[in-house]
């Protein structure tokens, strides 16, 4: 990583790990946690009363988001969901309660303060399908195929290899799995100079995608049905956008799986360069030695 994509991320940690300092701090007051500042572009009021109601006030003080991915994720019982940048974890503890208790919700973040609100307001929800991960959204600390579906809240954009984070992405998503995120995007008319220039304003520290190179990020990653949809204006020129797109289901993956006998082994693709651990927290061999499978090597 270079020196200047470093200054950037740890410029991104420090704000995010200041707005977790606010929300705790006034947690402990009189008059209870206050939202982030953010204007109505950002933050919780892009999510519906009932939702928000239902939550820790502490998640909903901390959502610095520009959308409501869980909203258009399409999330279903039993579903593996991972939320990129999970902050305080208003989008992860959303989809705990999507994908019901024969689900899981995993937030990604790397900011110590932020995993630590959220690791508090998962307990005050008593949330117990859900787990919090540290690392980068670069570099996912979990095997391939093991994810249903990806979600992220205005966070992508502030990425310095938004390839890599595609990439990741990508290969943690099970064949058929989906991605669903709120993220900004510029207008392809917009110059790189122009969209720094609104960086600021809009929070995108690393600087926004335009509409045709996010499209064209995803693909090379080898995503399809790529749908890039604008939901509101968050400065001149730039957007915030609902993005969806599919890992396809790759034909010799599925046929591996199918002859591998993924249920009684514990891994997906058994005993092929591909095979991964259907539980994130086991090793291969650690899968399959709890399964019983006969398949050891």
């Amino acid at each position: 990583m270079s020196e200047q994509s470093t200054d950037l991320r740890e410029s991104v940690r420090r704000r995010y790990a200041a707005a977790a300092v606010q929300v705790t701090e006034g947690s402990a007051g009189c008059c209870g946690p206050q939202p982030v500042e953010a204007d109505e572009n950002f933050g919780s009021t892009l999510y519906a009363a009932d939702e928000r109601d239902a939550l820790p006030a502490e998640a909903v003080a901390a959502s610095l988001g520009c959308g409501n991915p869980t909203a258009v994720a399409e999330l279903r019982a039993g579903e593996r969901v991972l939320d990129l940048g999970s902050g305080g974890g208003i989008d992860v503890l959303l989809s705990a309660r999507r994908v019901g208790p024969t689900g899981k919700a995993y937030g990604l973040d790397m900011t110590d303060e932020m995993l630590a609100l959220a690791l508090a307001n998962a307990q005050k929800a008593g949330a117990t399908n859900v787990e919090f991960l540290k690392g980068t959204i670069e570099a996912i600390p979990l095997p391939a195929n093991t994810i249903d579906v990806v979600i992220s809240n205005c966070v992508i954009n502030l990425s310095t290899d938004k390839p890599a984070v595609f990439a990741e992405t990508f290969r943690v998503l099970r064949p058929g799995g989906r991605l669903g995120v709120s993220d900004v995007v510029a207008d392809d008319a917009l110059s790189p100079a122009q969209r720094a220039e609104r960086g600021d304003y809009v929070g995108c520290i690393a600087g926004a995608l335009s509409f045709a190179e996010y499209r064209a990020g995803l693909e090379a990653a080898g995503f399809t049905d790529i749908t890039i949809t604008p939901t509101h204006p968050v400065a001149d020129g730039m957007h915030s956008a609902i993005v969806r797109a599919v890992k396809p289901v790759d034909a010799e993956d599925t046929a591996a799986q199918a002859a591998s006998g993924e249920a009684c082994c514990g891994v997906s693709a058994c005993c092929t360069p591909a095979e991964a651990s259907a539980d994130p927290t086991l090793t291969v061999t650690e899968a399959k030695t709890a399964s019983g499978c006969g398949c050891q090597n």
